[in-house]
C-alpha cells in the first residue's frame, strides 16, 4: 500500500483504523469452498443466489478521495497495468469498493486466461495489445459505500445498491456479473452444463442473507465447478521435484500422438499419491534413455489422464495448445502408450472449449 516504513510502525498496518491511514488498503476477500456433495443439501434454493463462477483474477477496485486503486486477491497493486479501469476514477462514486473478477472480455463474454496472461508482467502496452486483450472487471460485490464498511450488510442488501452503482457507470470497463434465474436444483444443474459456453468454471452458491467474511469459511458460499477436461498421454521426460520432493523425480513432462511421433504438450507435477510417485521414480531411474542436466528423457511407456480447466492456442508450445492448471488425475495402467489421445484429439478440444480467442478484437475503451 502507500505507507512510508521509516514513519509506519507496525501496529499502524495492523490496527482497524489502517484503512482511515492508508486510502489504497483492500479489504480481506472472502474466499468459498467446493461444493462436493448434492446442491439439495443446502436446503431451499430460493434462500441461494448463484452466479457464474469466472476464471480471471479476484480483484477489488477502489475510490477513495478520488483516487482510484485496483488489487488483486495476491495483494498486488495492478492499477498501472489495466489502462482500461482509469475512466472508473471519474465514473464511480467516491467511497466504494467492489470486489470482482479481472477478465479479458468481448461483448459481455470472457476470453481465455490465457490471454489476461499476455497482459500481465508488461510495463508498455501498444495499441495492438489493448485492442486484442481488452480487459474488464466483472464485479459481484459490494463491500464500502459512501465510505462505510458495508461487509455486515446482507447480500441482497449489497446487491441492490451494486447494480444502481453499475447502472449508473454505465461504462464497458465495468460489466455487472450475472444473477443466474432458477426455480429448482433440477433446473440449477442443467443450467450449469453451459459453463463452459459461458465462459465459466461453473457457479458461485450464496445465501442471500450471508454478510461479507475473512477468509475461507464453510456454509454460506460454495464454488460449484464443472468436471475438468482430461486427455490420455504419456510421460516423456521427469525432473527432480522441490522441497520434500527434492530427492524424487516427480515433475513430468508429457506428450500425446502425432503420426508416429511424439509432441509434448504439458507439464504437470500434482495430482498423485506419494506411493505412486514413488513408483514413477523408480520407473524413471531404470528407464532414462538420455539426460539434459536435471531432466530425464524416459522411455515413453507410462500413460496417464490429464485434467485441466480450459486450453488456449499458444505460440509457445510445440504443439500449439497451452493447458490452464494442468494435473494428473490418474495413472492409467490400464492403457498402454499405443492408446493415448492425439494431436487432433487436442486441436478438437481447442475449437470447442478455447475458440474464444479466435474473436475479432474490439477497439479499445
Amino acid at each position: 500500500g502507500n505507507w512510508n516504513p521509516m514513519t509506519t510502525t507496525i501496529e499502524d498496518l495492523l490496527s482497524e483504523d489502517a484503512v482511515a491511514v492508508d486510502q489504497s488498503k483492500p479489504y480481506p476477500f472472502y474466499l468459498a469452498y467446493a461444493l462436493e456433495e448434492d446442491p439439495a443439501a443446502l436446503g431451499d434454493p430460493a434462500e441461494w443466489q448463484a452466479e457464474w463462477k469466472w476464471d480471471g483474477i479476484r480483484g477489488q477496485i477502489i475510490k477513495r478521495n478520488n483516487e482510484l486503486f485496483v488489487w488483486s486477491r495476491g495483494e498486488e497493486l495492478m492499477t498501472e497495468k489495466f489502462p482500461e479501469y482509469d475512466a472508473l476514477k471519474d465514473l464511480l462514486p467516491d467511497g466504494v469498493v467492489i470486489d470482482g473478477e479481472i477478465i479479458p472480455s468481448q461483448e459481455g463474454k470472457p476470453l481465455p486466461f490465457a490471454l489476461l496472461q499476455t497482459r500481465i508482467g508488461r510495463k508498455n502496452l501498444s495499441k495492438k495489445q489493448l485492442q486484442e486483450t481488452p480487459i474488464t472487471f466483472f464485479v459481484y460485490d459490494l463491500l464500502e459505500y459512501e465510505g462505510r464498511d458495508f461487509r455486515e450488510s446482507t447480500l441482497l442488501e449489497r446487491r441492490t445498491i451494486l447494480e444502481k452503482i453499475v447502472a449508473k457507470v454505465n461504462h464497458p470497463a465495468l460489466i455487472l456479473s450475472e444473477v443466474i434465474d432458477y426455480k429448482s436444483w433440477q433446473e440449477l444443474t442443467g443450467i450449469r452444463t453451459r459453463s463452459r459456453d459461458m465462459g465459466s468454471e461453473g457457479i458461485m452458491l450464496k445465501r442471500k442473507m450471508s454478510t461479507y467474511q475473512v477468509g475461507r469459511k464453510r456454509g454460506d458460499w460454495w464454488k460449484w465447478k464443472i468436471d475438468p477436461l482430461v486427455i490420455d498421454c504419456v510421460m516423456i521426460y521427469a525432473q527432480k521435484g522441490s522441497g520434500r520432493r527434492s530427492n524424487l523425480y516427480t515433475d513430468y513432462t508429457f506428450a500425446v500422438k502425432d503420426g508416429d511421433k511424439l509432441v509434448s504438450f504439458t507439464k504437470a507435477y500434482s495430482g498423485l499419491t506419494d506411493k505412486e510417485f514413488n513408483q514413477i521414480d523408480a520407473f524413471v531411474k531404470n528407464n532414462s534413455i538420455e539426460k539434459f542436466g536435471p531432466v530425464r528423457t524416459v522411455k515413453p511407456e507410462l500413460v496417464f489422464e490429464i485434467a485441466f480447466e480450459g486450453i488456449a492456442a499458444s505460440n509457445r508450445h510445440k504443439s500449439g495448445v497451452a493447458l490452464r492448471f494442468p494435473r494428473m488425475s490418474r495413472w492409467r495402467k490400464d492403457k498402454k502408450p499405443d492408446e493415448i489421445n492425439t494431436l487432433e484429439d487436442l486441436k478438437k478440444m481447442l475449437e470447442v472449449y478455447g475458440n474464444a480467442a479466435q474473436k475479432p478484437a474490439l477497439p479499445p475503451f
